[in-house]
């Protein structure tokens, strides 16, 4: 399969072994009962298997309206997958499951919804920082809030339940380059995705809408961790592609992303980065 073949959203890419492991969310039927996720299998990014389901939401009773956004991190040699679903009360929340290879098959691993109960939250990620913390970063979303924002909280060990305090970072409607209110009022807050640069500067990835264009934006933490002290950088991409992640491979850096945000017209998308220390920027070298 090409990536044109390839109809996901919320793109996810990890490298093993010299090959590259792409998760998303299915892209046929999105907001209905999709089933749950595959993984495609590529040695070049640009030649890739075909869908290998690694987690099915049927056989687990998960199989709800959302199975969305399945972000995999490799954490104490397992696998983990972080996911959106609607929990019992119809909210929606991010799960974890676990796997022994990035193959698959994914089991529920988390005590249920590792994200407040009574919020409606989505597209939780994973962060580890410099004294070895386990954090989900997540969205409380803008459905439930009218301003969606991301927020954080420490996870135990095991990375079953969250412990400690859920930390607001900021709004939708905050950072300098919203000008104004969408048309319906809300302010969307989707994709946290964290990433430290070779200068051991922390940056996170975001998406919202801008001038009713999908983005891909950028926040730096001034002190190189994750807390209240950081900036809005200007976005990444702003003409209708968001929900990026970044990987690194043996020579060079990427974002994926998709785009665009219409519903059965998704795309993965590749763009090399640069890593410049104080900041992410893209090369004009685009590889689709």
């Amino acid at each position: 399969m090409k990536n044109q073949d390839i109809n996901i959203r919320d793109p996810f890419v990890i490298v093993v072994d010299d090959k590259y492991y792409m998760y998303g969310t299915r892209g046929e039927n999105f907001g209905q009962k999709t089933g749950g996720f595959d993984v495609y299998v590529s040695t070049d990014l640009e030649n890739w298997s075909e869908p290998i389901e690694c987690f099915n939401s049927e056989k687990y009773n998960m199989n709800s309206n959302v199975n969305w956004a399945p972000e995999v991190h490799k954490y104490k040699d397992s696998y983990y997958m972080f996911a959106t679903f609607t929990k019992p009360n119809g909210l929606r929340g991010t799960y974890i499951l676990k796997s022994d290879t990035p193959l698959g098959e994914f089991k529920p691993h988390s005590k249920g919804a590792v994200t407040p109960e009574e919020w409606e939250c989505l597209d939780g990620t994973f962060y580890i920082d410099k004294n070895n913390k386990p954090f989900i970063v997540f969205c409380h979303e803008h459905t439930q809030i009218i301003d969606g924002t991301i927020c954080y909280a420490e996870l135990n060990d095991d990375l079953t339940a969250t412990v400690g305090e859920v930390v607001t970072m900021f709004a939708g409607s905050e950072p300098f380059y919203i000008k104004k209110a969408p048309d319906d009022g809300h302010f969307v807050t989707d994709g946290p995705f964290m990433f430290r640069s070779e200068t051991n500067e922390l940056f996170m990835l975001w998406s919202t809408f801008i001038n009713h264009q999908y983005a891909e934006c950028l926040v730096k933490f001034n002190d190189g961790e994750l807390n209240m002290n950081f900036t809005h950088l200007s976005p990444l991409i702003d003409d209708d592609g968001g929900h990026g992640m970044i990987f690194k491979d043996d020579e060079k850096l990427y974002l994926t992303f998709h785009s665009p945000n219409q519903n059965g017209f998704e795309r993965p998308r590749f763009i090399e980065i640069e890593d410049i220390g104080d900041n992410i920027v893209l090369k004009k070298t685009k590889k689709f």
